[in-house]
């Protein structure tokens, strides 16, 4: 392997051995399933409805599926030439570990299959309407990179990314704990679903000149660097004045103030993109704004579980 490999592989801190499978989940942009779920389940509760079994099953199901759509990413990034050994970036098992490509495809297969049994479990204890939600998520995963025209390739990454796993997954763990569905679960889910797309777009600004170079067409690139910066850092305001908003009019409670602590890591995701210009420089930045969402999400869920504790109203 060449130096430049090496020097991206002691910047990741890759390590061999277990260390290589366990980076192919791409584990710290899994909390963008965990967090909707937290959510989505503390709001049910907050409702006076809970089923623990439920709670894990669809918690494992949302991150296989997420994992499986990392490996997918993997994959076709790989057959299609973005991805080589001088790559910067999370993935890596198949050009700097050695992984054979099949078994990455065939891994996110296993991790599909094993969500569909979680699935049916979810479906016969709640509504089967829940299997056609769950295969469509499924097939948008795949065809994220996957498919004649991957969704990664076009300026709709965000916008699905966010939808499907902030809203989507929010709105799919409160109905199978309560069989219902409200307008302030949908409400409550959108600054989260902002969240998420943001960690999707700090990824595409990070990888701007190499996917640029192999024909994607995403946001990042379509509006330049500077405005794609400028996109994230108002995303995020937009995410931190709706949760305001929503204390106020009491959708969400008073407690859930202190989701506002995160606002420290996100005027670090800014600050770090517009003062580096490389991919490695640019690693830190993405990797904050995964945490942003990690932050904030955790929060919330935590401000719901107080205020079931310690009921309080303004």
């Amino acid at each position: 392997m060449g130096n430049n490999s090496d020097v991206t592989g002691n910047h990741l801190n890759e390590k061999p051995g277990f260390h290589v499978w366990w980076r192919l989940l791409r584990p710290h942009t899994l909390t963008a399933s965990f967090i909707p779920v937290f959510v989505g389940t503390m709001l049910a509760v907050l409702d006076d409805a809970f089923d623990f079994i439920l709670f894990l099953a669809m918690l494992m199901a949302s991150i296989l599926i997420q994992a499986a759509t990392n490996m997918f990413n993997e994959y076709y990034d790989f057959k299609r030439g973005l991805d080589n050994e001088n790559s910067v970036g999370i993935g890596g098992t198949i050009v700097r570990d050695g992984i054979q490509p099949i078994v990455v495809k065939r891994l996110a297969f296993a991790f599909f299959g094993v969500a569909i049994v979680l699935g049916i479990y979810i479906c016969i204890a709640s509504s089967w309407w829940i299997a056609v939600i769950g295969v469509v998520c499924m097939l948008i995963g795949y065809l994220y990179t996957g498919g004649p025209i991957p969704i990664a390739y076009t300026p709709f990454g965000e916008l699905f990314s966010g939808i499907l796993m902030g809203t989507v997954i929010i709105g799919i763990s409160y109905y199978i704990q309560t069989l219902s569905l409200s307008i302030e679960v949908i409400i409550v889910s959108i600054p989260i679903a902002i969240f998420i797309g943001s960690i999707l777009l700090a990824n595409n600004i990070r990888d701007l000149d190499g996917d640029k170079e192999n024909g994607r067409k995403t946001i990042a690139i379509l509006i330049g660097r500077d405005k794609a910066i400028s996109l994230l850092k108002w995303l995020m305001i937009i995410a931190f004045s709706l949760t305001v908003i929503y204390i106020a009019f009491g959708i969400l409670p008073i407690y859930s103030l202190i989701s506002l602590l995160s606002i420290k890591k996100a005027l670090y995701v800014i600050q770090t993109f517009r003062a580096n210009h490389t991919n490695v420089g640019m690693i830190p930045a993405m990797a904050a704004t995964a945490k942003t969402n990690t932050i904030y999400g955790a929060l919330i869920g935590l401000s719901l579980l107080i205020h079931i504790l310690f009921p309080f109203s303004f």
